[in-house]
Order: C-alpha cells, then sequence, then structure tokens
C-alpha cells in the first residue's frame, strides 16, 4: 500500500535507537525527507541534529533544520521519552522519586513534547495541514506502584494530543497518539537495563525477564515483547494521508496487555 509520504518532510525525535530508530528507517523507506532529532548520531537515511531535547532551545533548531534543508514540517513524531538522562527505570515507590526527578522525566517526557510542537505547527500551517504522532505508553493508561512519575508524565502525553486534535483539525493538523506496551528495545535490553533492575526484583535473570517473566506478569496476551518494527508501522501510517480523518485516537500496541473494555 502506497501511503504516500514521498516527498513529506517528517521530524522524528529520539531516533537514535529503538522505536524512534525504526521510525526514521520506515518513514525513509516509504519516502519521506527524514530529520532525526537525538543526542547521538541516528543509523536511518536521514539529516542527523544532534540536540539534548532536555535544553528548551532545542526544538526551534530541529525545525530550523527542517525548514533549511527541506522547506518545511510535515509530519512531526515525539518520540524521545523514558528514562531521562541519568535515570534507571523500573523504580519502586511513590517515595522513591524527589522533585527533582519528578521535573527531569517531565521535562523530558511532556515539556519536550510540547516545545516540538509550538516548533513545529507554525511551519505546518503555512504548508496547509501536517501529522503529528505522540508517543505514549500503557504505563500512562494502567499506572502502578512503580514508575509513578513516569506514568503521569505519559499520562499527560494522551491528555495533551486530544487537546490538540480539537484546535488543529479544522487547520488540517491530525494529532493522534501509539501507545506502546514493553517494547524490545535497549531500555530493557542493554547492560543495567529493565530486565536486569526488575530481574533483580524478582530474582530472575535477564533472559528469563525478556522471554518469559515479564510477558507472564505484565498479562501479555501475545507472550513476548512488542517488536520496534511494528509500533513504527503504525506510526507510518497515521503519519500518512490515507489516514486523513484520523485524529484524536489512541493505537494501543502492547501485546493484548491493556483489557478493559
Amino acid at each position: 500500500m502506497d501511503l504516500q509520504l514521498s516527498g513529506r518532510v517528517a521530524v522524528v525525535t529520539g531516533a537514535s535507537k529503538g522505536i524512534g530508530l525504526a521510525v526514521a528507517r520506515t518513514l525513509a523507506e516509504e519516502g519521506a525527507h527524514v530529520v532525526a532529532a537525538s543526542r547521538t548520531p541516528a543509523d536511518a537515511k536521514a539529516v542527523h541534529v544532534a540536540v539534548d531535547l532536555m535544553d528548551p532551545d532545542a526544538p526551534a533548531r530541529v525545525v530550523a533544520r527542517a525548514v533549511e534543508e527541506f522547506g518545511g514540517v510535515d509530519i512531526l513524531v515525539n518520540n524521545a521519552g523514558g528514562p531521562p538522562p541519568g535515570a534507571t527505570l523500573p523504580r519502586a515507590g511513590f517515595m522513591t522519586p524527589d522533585d527533582a526527578d519528578w521535573a527531569a522525566m517531565f521535562e523530558f517526557n511532556l515539556f519536550s513534547a510540547v516545545r516540538m510542537i509550538r516548533a513545529a505547527v507554525p511551519s505546518m500551517l503555512e504548508r496547509g495541514g501536517g501529522s503529528i504522532v505522540n508517543v505514549s505508553s500503557t504505563m500512562g493508561r494502567q499506572a502502578g506502584a512503580v514508575n509513578v512519575d513516569y506514568s503521569a508524565a505519559k499520562a499527560a502525553v494522551r491528555a495533551l494530543s486530544k487537546s490538540l486534535s480539537a484546535e488543529y483539525a479544522p487547520q488540517g493538523i491530525r494529532v493522534n497518539t501509539v501507545t506502546p506496551g514493553a517494547v524490545l528495545t535497549d531500555w530493557w535490553t542493554r547492560e543495567g537495563g529493565a530486565a536486569e533492575v526488575f530481574g533483580s526484583m524478582v530474582g530472575a535473570d535477564r533472559d528469563s525477564v525478556l522471554t518469559e517473566v515479564a510477558p507472564t506478569m505484565m498479562g501479555l496476551a501475545t507472550g513476548r515483547l512488542v517488536h520496534p518494527q511494528e509500533i513504527a508501522d503504525a506510526v507510518a501510517l497515521l503519519a500518512s494521508p490515507r489516514s486523513g480523518s484520523t485524529t484524536g485516537a489512541e493505537f494501543v500496541i502492547d501485546g493484548g496487555q491493556l483489557k478493559e473494555i
């Protein structure tokens, strides 16, 4: 299926690995011009802008580069998120994160997206519209006794998408949310990552956590973690004009984790 993305200009944040890298590669394969924003270079067919999105001025620089290289922005994928630089998740208990942890979590997961949208919207309006896809998390819908600050930040991302979709749809900008569950990324697999931290909590080794313990405890109906490409495919569809009547929607891709009606 032709997603009609050829020649469109896409900005993808957090594009150096995991979901963001899969999104950047997929959009490029569909013919889009991709601007990849991340602290480290992205291994994708993209123009890389080295930025730390904890810097409030970074989003404007990313959009300025997209305008300089390709004339504007049609697609924005706010994928940057997860543990802020220097933080490790999972983190158990409400009393564990202090004010600085909360501030960093919201800065990285919510305010970076707010600023990217604020920077990109004028260009999208000049070009007659566009598509914004914000990446949330099932932890923003099914909160628990771990990662309390992260869950709150990702819930805010969902609310942000709903509000923006109501405001900007009449002006041709669609805003949607993709909500992944546990995805097989560096966050889980790296040394000292979530699989090892979680394993230390339950007395299991890293590989067992990835293949058995986490899917079972999280109730993944598929019995496995989600692959980054599965998220990227949904993002590409939402970015496409073929989703022209889809706005304010949430696509949950979680291996069957969320079961409420």
